[in-house]
């Protein structure tokens, strides 16, 4: 296989390691013996996308067909973007080095909004028409995946298709369709009208968007009567006979998450109101413990990582957990393997379980609060209180840590100054724990307590939905009083604060809740040069800014008003499993400061029961 970069090329860039694929487990096919050829792109540099687990899962499962090779594309770093375009060299896959317009489908995965621009890149260094209209026949179906996609408006025009939902359900007959396609007479405006009668498939040129005279949506109708006029998100239900990578593709550069991910559940109990993928991974579904156990041990000496990691969005909640960590670490024991942790909730159990798998002297604790009043915990429903917070810093201090961080979001809704004291409040209660619980003679320096905050973006299929945001000059006003606050604490010497950037987090809102008239106005950001917006040395709001006025587009549409209890949202013909009638009820019992029971205690009836599966599937019984 020779290289589709020079060599001259790949001594001048920053890691070229990047660009020549051959990597450990690589998937090897010859494209003459497939029917079907796809490029799984994630729009962000190599090493981020290597990180993401759902890459490797869709690889895996494409490339078992033997009719079919899935490749992989990452963005191409700025270094190499600018020789790509001086030199008029295409952007390759890295598997064969082919040319993505060779393929027969580019899949793009949409992790988030600030990636848009490097969509752009993508689909324009690989020489194909950027807006789907202007695509022929020859050209690859671009279709896009992930959590954004629950709202793709911003970015319609400039994909054939999207597939909603969890990829191992319908790709199957997508594939199969292609196949048709690719030998018969059938136009690709007729291929895309059959896509739509799969399950999850939604082709967004198929429907007709209607504005009413103060710019909000009249309706989204589908333009033919075979056409869906919901397209409803696909999710699998039994794990037990679903794909999963036993032997991950294994980075040459290191990755963000350079260690084996084992994926344990999807979906979360908790209904955190500001929480997009809490509601729309619902319902809550397990992995048997004992497959886990054998997965484990099958991707470890399949990759030789010395590291594992657990993935889900509340690992606390996996209901054999302690089975499963006990096994893991037996095999931190015998194999010297790194047990990771993320996503526990602070209590007896979870701190007795860190301190067997974490390095106590280098960790640092962690508590997602994100409010600093109870009041405020109970408007998001957080489902944690200070009590909680407390008790579990005094467990961990006496446990041996000294490090605490606090993730905190500023701008909630009805979120006042006396919420925002009360984030130094909470952190110098914290710090007092530690002083009550540790005596002097056994404490190893000062005590920290880091707090961050980051700025509240409402999302779609979200009871926030309905939330305006607060403006980012606001959201600096109440930064700087937190900081203040922090200073007039009596143990401020332990007590740190930081704080995000308002500007990508307004422009995220934008697109976050965006429609279709946006696609003018990013892809001529993207003209004017940008590209990855979600690295700050990259961002530019100036190139977003000019661009929407260029387009009489006024961001305080989309991030500043309160929308109407009955308003359609650009993404209202999606269907995500959660209802919007639920959501309502949510929006509503927000206001009032009243928390919802998480699922297992309660059934809220959200919808999501129609999957018949998981925690809905365990409250029948």
């Amino acid at each position: 296989m020779s290289l589709a970069l020079k060599e001259r090329i790949l001594m001048n860039i920053e890691k070229p390691a990047r660009y020549i694929g051959n990597e450990v487990n690589m998937v090897k096919k010859n494209p003459c013996d497939v029917d079907v050829r796809i490029a799984m792109c994630f729009p962000d540099v190599y090493e981020i996308g290597m990180s993401y687990l759902g890459i490797q899962i869709i690889y895996d499962m494409f490339n078992r067909r033997e009719d079919t090779y899935c490749e992989r594309v990452y963005s191409p770093w700025p270094d190499l973007d600018k020789v790509m375009r001086e030199e008029d060299i295409p952007l390759f896959s890295l598997e064969t080095q082919s040319p993505i317009s060779d393929f027969d489908m580019l899949g793009i995965t949409i992790q988030y909004e600030m990636c848009y621009t490097n969509i752009l890149q993508v689909i324009d260094l690989s020489k194909i028409p950027v807006f789907a209209r202007d695509r022929k026949k020859s050209d690859p179906l671009v279709i896009g995946g992930g959590p954004c996609t629950v709202n793709p408006e911003p970015i319609a025009d400039f994909f054939d298709m999207f597939y909603i939902g969890e990829a191992e359900t319908s790709y199957d007959e997508l594939i199969d369709l292609i196949k048709v396609y690719k030998k018969s007479d059938m136009t690709r405006a007729e291929f895309l009208r059959k896509a739509s009668h799969i399950s999850g498939i939604y082709v967004p040129s198929l429907y007709d968007v209607v504005y009413n005279d103060d710019m909000t949506i009249k309706s989204v109708l589908p333009l033919y009567d075979d056409v869906p006029a919901k397209v409803k998100r696909q999710v699998v239900t039994d794990f037990k006979h679903v794909t999963y990578p036993m032997k991950p593709v294994v980075p040459y550069l290191q990755a963000t998450q350079d260690r084996v991910c084992l994926e344990i559940m999807r979906g979360c109990i908790r209904g955190c109101r500001f929480c997009q993928a809490g509601m729309i991974y619902r319902p809550t579904r397990q992995k048997d413990v004992g497959m886990l156990k054998e997965y484990a041990r099958q991707m470890l000496d399949g990759t030789g990582y010395e590291e594992i990691s657990l993935s889900s969005l509340s690992s606390s909640d996996y209901m054999y957990l302690d089975e499963l960590l006990n096994y893991l670490i037996s095999l931190k024991e015998t194999d010297h393997v790194n047990v990771s942790l993320p996503s526990l909730r602070i209590d007896a159990f979870s701190l007795d379980v860190m301190s067997k798998v974490q390095d106590i002297k280098k960790s640092s604790l962690t508590f997602a609060a994100e409010a600093g009043s109870q009041r405020l915990r109970d408007v998001i429903n957080k489902g944690i209180t200070e009590e909680d917070i407390l008790n579990g810093s005094r467990q961990a201090f006496m446990g041996g840590w000294d490090k605490v961080k606090l993730y905190f979001m500023m701008g909630l809704p009805t979120e006042q100054d006396g919420d925002l004291l009360g984030i130094a409040e909470l952190a110098e209660k914290i710090s007092e724990e530690y002083f009550d619980a540790v005596p002097k003679e056994k404490r190893n320096g000062r005590v920290m307590v880091n707090a961050s905050s980051s700025f509240f973006v409402p999302k779609p299929f979200t009871p926030f939905q309905w939330a305006p945001m607060i403006s980012g000059e606001e959201y600096t006003r109440r930064a700087y009083f937190v900081k203040d606050s922090f200073m007039a604490q009596k143990n401020k010497k332990s007590l740190k604060f930081t704080y995000h950037d308002a500007g990508i987090s307004v422009l995220e809102g934008v697109l976050a809740r965006g429609d279709r008239r946006l696609c003018k106005s990013i892809y001529d950001t993207y003209k004017k040069g940008a590209i990855f917006d979600a690295w700050t040395e990259f961002f530019d709001m100036d190139r977003y800014i000019d661009s929407f006025k260029e387009n009489n587009i006024d961001m305080d549409f989309y991030t500043a008003r309160t929308r109407n209890d009955d308003e359609i949202f650009p993404w209202d013909h999606i269907d995500a499993g959660v209802s919007k009638a639920f959501l309502l009820k949510e929006w509503k019992r927000a206001k009032e400061g009243t928390v919802t029971p998480n699922c297992r205690m309660k059934c809220q009836g959200c919808g999501s029961a129609v999957y018949g599966g998981g925690v809905c599937f365990e409250a029948e019984n």
